[in-house]
């Protein structure tokens, strides 16, 4: 079995429906300062993007780029499959500094907060870097590699590593806080809602856990192990799975809602969703974007690519930004699946878009960072 990964919220201009779950007002922020850009993992962007979008700067990193961007305080902070963290000016694509990790990065991706930068490297070690200047402020070794994106909560920073434990580590000293043995690897991201962790597994359990002391408060099967991270907004969270559907959870009856199948054919869910308008949005290795009305399960709208979607898309201003490995980054209209715009980058373009700073950026295999606006 093979194990591959791979928030600020804004009125949006259509309506969301008065049965759909409300918005975390945990997503307002104006950055995007980790993966999915806050802790609910909801990929709703604080700050909207030019209408017209152009490119406005590459940046050459030499290596294929999985990890995912974060952007804070008008810096890009990025993994580099050599090994390197990157800092990267928004406006400029100037590079301000470079951290060696000393091994490869795949697809865990930066998070920012407290003055520090937080990522995973495939030899399983964590790195707390300084925003300022890149350097070094601690290093914690896990038992395996690294493949899931840090969260910062409460003083600690939550990340999984593929020796099976999710870790909470002091955010200021690395030290271990509390640690979960799960029966498999720990790959996707955990996401955070009112003290507690919310995280999908390879052993194919969706868990609940306390921040505050690492007490699992409860257990739901799923039935099939995912590689994507849980989406959470209000009562209500949302995972899709290796066995051919996405998942609502009622987190207050601790039960499935429903299940979503794509009626025309079976394939796994890699591309963790995003929740807006009443819409659950989501990639799939069908080659296509999937919007699921987020009440009923049932289908809003596909878009379909030449190649997998195994990108998580992001969301601002009513629209939808999200790549393909068909090589091409797309922006659709998020309340119809309507294409608005495209971009040929030629190579695939697996990890996921940030958006902040009027600036979408994002990674793709050809080790090229992209940024529009």
């Amino acid at each position: 079995m093979v194990f591959v990964f791979f928030v600020a919220y804004v009125t949006q201009p259509w309506a969301v429906s008065s049965q759909a779950p409300q918005a975390s007002q945990a997503s307002q922020t104006a950055n995007w300062p980790q993966f999915r850009g806050t802790p609910a993992l909801t990929g709703i962007a604080g700050s909207d993007v030019p209408a017209a979008l152009s490119l406005k700067w590459t940046y050459q990193a030499g290596e294929t780029i999985e990890s995912s961007a974060a952007i804070a305080d008008g810096v890009v902070y990025v993994g580099a499959g050599d090994g390197s963290l990157l800092a990267i000016d928004v406006e400029t694509g100037k590079l301000r500094w470079k951290y060696a990790t000393g091994n490869e990065i795949g697809e865990s991706s930066p998070a920012v907060g407290g003055g520090l930068v937080y990522i995973g490297d495939l030899s399983g070690l964590v790195h707390a870097v300084r925003a300022a200047d890149g350097v070094k402020a601690w290093t914690f070794k896990t038992g395996g590699e690294v493949k899931s994106s840090p969260v910062i909560a409460a003083g600690l920073v939550l990340i999984g590593s593929y020796d099976t434990h999710l870790y909470a580590l002091d955010a200021k000293t690395g030290a271990v806080r509390w640690k979960v043995q799960t029966e498999g690897p720990v790959h996707a991201t955990a996401a955070i809602q009112g003290g507690t962790v919310y995280i999908g597994g390879c052993d194919e359990r969706f868990r609940a856990i306390r921040v505050a002391d690492g007490r699992v408060l409860f257990q739901i099967p799923l039935g099939a192990y995912t590689g994507a991270s849980t989406a959470v907004e209000g009562t209500r969270a949302y995972v899709g799975t290796f066995n051919h559907d996405v998942v609502a959870i009622d987190l207050g009856a601790k039960r499935i809602l429903w299940r979503y199948r794509d009626p025309d054919r079976e394939f796994p869910y890699y591309s963790s969703a995003a929740i807006a308008g009443g819409h659950v949005i989501v990639g799939g290795r069908d080659k296509s974007v999937h919007a699921i009305d987020a009440v009923t399960g049932k289908v809003a709208w596909k878009f379909t690519t030449r190649a997998r979607v195994d990108s998580s898309p992001a969301i601002a201003g009513g629209r939808v930004f999200v790549g393909s490995s068909d090589g091409k980054f797309y922006v659709l209209d998020a309340r119809t699946g309507q294409k608005k715009w495209e971009y040929e980058v030629g190579d695939a373009l697996t990890a996921s878009p940030a958006v902040a700073n009027g600036r979408v950026v994002i990674g793709a295999q050809d080790g090229r960072i992209y940024c529009f606006g």
